[in-house]
C-alpha cells in the first residue's frame, strides 16, 4: 500500500485500536494523579488540565466505540465529543473567574513538576498517534485533543515557574482561563467538521503523508 492509512472509520487497524487504548490508559491515570494533586495545592491550572485528561479519555474511549459504525453514528459521537468539550471549558471557565478573586497562591514548583510529568504523558501519546492524525470527525479529534494538551502542558509549567519567581497566584488562574479557551477551540473545529460530514452524507478516508 502507499503512504495513506486504511479508513479508519470502517476498517480500523488492530494497530490503532491498542494505540487509542494505551492513550486512553495514559489519560485516565494522568487525570487521577492531576486532580488529586490540583486539589490538594489549590492550582486551578492544574485541575484544569486535570479534566483535559479525563476529557482526553472519553474522547478516546468513545472513538474505539465508533470505529466500524455508520456514519450516523460516528457523526453523533464526534458531536458528543464537541459538546463535551464545551462543557468542560465552561467548567474550567467558572473555576478560573472564582479563583481571580478567592484563590490562593499554589506551590510553583509542584506545579511545574508535575506539568512536566503530564507533558511527558502527553508527548507519548502524541507519538503514538502522530501516523494517525488525519480522518473523519472521530480520528481527527483523537489528534486535536492530544496535540491541544501539549500546548497545555506546556503553559501549566510556564505558569508554575512565573508563580515561583513571581510569588503571583495570577499566573495560574491565567492559565487555566487559556486552557479552557483550548477546550472551546477544538469543540468548535469537532463539531464543524461533524456537521461538514454530515451535510455531506460521507466520511472521508485518512488523509495520505502528513497532512494536517
Amino acid at each position: 500500500m502507499a503512504c495513506c492509512e486504511p479508513e479508519l472509520d470502517r476498517q480500523a487497524p488492530p494497530a490503532y485500536r491498542r494505540v487509542l487504548i494505551a492513550v486512553l490508559v495514559i489519560n485516565l491515570t494522568m487525570f487521577g494523579v492531576e486532580v488529586l494533586v490540583g486539589i490538594f495545592t489549590g492550582s486551578r491550572a492544574l485541575r484544569a488540565d486535570a479534566l483535559d485528561f479525563l476529557g482526553d479519555a472519553a474522547t478516546y474511549g468513545l472513538t474505539l466505540w465508533a470505529l466500524g459504525q455508520s456514519l450516523v453514528w460516528r457523526t453523533r459521537a464526534a458531536r458528543i465529543k464537541g459538546y463535551s468539550l464545551l462543557v468542560l471549558g465552561l467548567l474550567v471557565l467558572g473555576d478560573s473567574l472564582v479563583s481571580l478573586f478567592h484563590g490562593v497562591t499554589p506551590p510553583g514548583g509542584m506545579i511545574s513538576a508535575i506539568g512536566a510529568l503530564a507533558l511527558t504523558a502527553n508527548v507519548t501519546s502524541l507519538l503514538l498517534l502522530l501516523r494517525y492524525r488525519d480522518g473523519d470527525a472521530n480520528i481527527r479529534s483523537v489528534w486535536l485533543c492530544t496535540r491541544n494538551d501539549v500546548i497545555a502542558n506546556l503553559a501549566v509549567i510556564g505558569a508554575g515557574l512565573l508563580v515561583l519567581a513571581t510569588g503571583s497566584r495570577w499566573p495560574d488562574p491565567l492559565v487555566a482561563l487559556g486552557i479552557a479557551a483550548l477546550f472551546t477551540h477544538s469543540a468548535v473545529a469537532i463539531l464543524r467538521q461533524a456537521n461538514d460530514e454530515a451535510r455531506a452524507g460521507r466520511s472521508p478516508s485518512v488523509g495520505c503523508c502528513g497532512g494536517e
